[in-house]
């Protein structure tokens, strides 16, 4: 079965989707506020965000929840702690499932777009082009399975990691 969903891979900064339904959190395992996206979507949340993760809390590498998405733009925010990489294995299968569980998520919650970062590619070391990979790959061969997914969008910080999701989206385009 073929998607007729749009995957699209661009820099820009995740807490200003405000065309998608769910953004992803590149989490840490107590769901609390820290650096990169999880600060970014803390601090954009506000507060309620910390204190609706809190009880989710704490989460193994490949798991995904979700929560209100609070003062975001958008409806929910999924929060998935990828793997740390040279730590926690099988790396790829568990980052994989982050993706795999996020989108699941988004078709039981009904919601058509979703935002993802590239998971475990900052503070958890993952080299981006084998994340960049994994998570192209990922939501390619499993959007089938999830109708109400229109949309997914990769929203990457900064302009070589966008271009490099790019290229990856574009070779599995030729294949």
């Amino acid at each position: 079965m073929i998607s007729s969903a749009r995957v699209e891979c661009l820099q820009g900064n995740i807490v200003l989707q405000e065309d998608i339904g769910i953004v992803v959190n590149a989490a840490n395992a107590e769901l609390r506020p820290g650096g990169g996206v999880a600060g970014a979507l803390h601090r954009a949340a506000g507060p309620e965000l910390d204190k609706a993760c809190r009880p989710l809390a704490p989460i193994a590498p490949g798991q995904a929840v979700i929560t209100d998405a609070f003062e975001l733009p958008n409806q929910y925010v999924i929060h998935c702690l990828g793997p740390v990489y040279g730590v926690d294995s099988p790396a790829d299968e568990l980052l994989a499932a982050c993706y795999y569980n996020a989108l699941r998520l988004a078709q039981w919650e009904e919601v058509d777009s979703i935002a993802f970062p590239s998971i475990s590619t900052g503070a958890f070391r993952y080299p981006t082009t084998e994340a960049a990979r994994i998570a192209l790959s990922t939501v390619i061969q499993h959007l089938p399975e999830f109708p109400r997914i229109e949309r997914v969008r990769f929203v990457l910080f900064d302009t070589a990691t966008s271009e490099l999701y790019q290229r990856t989206l574009a070779s599995f385009n030729e294949a």
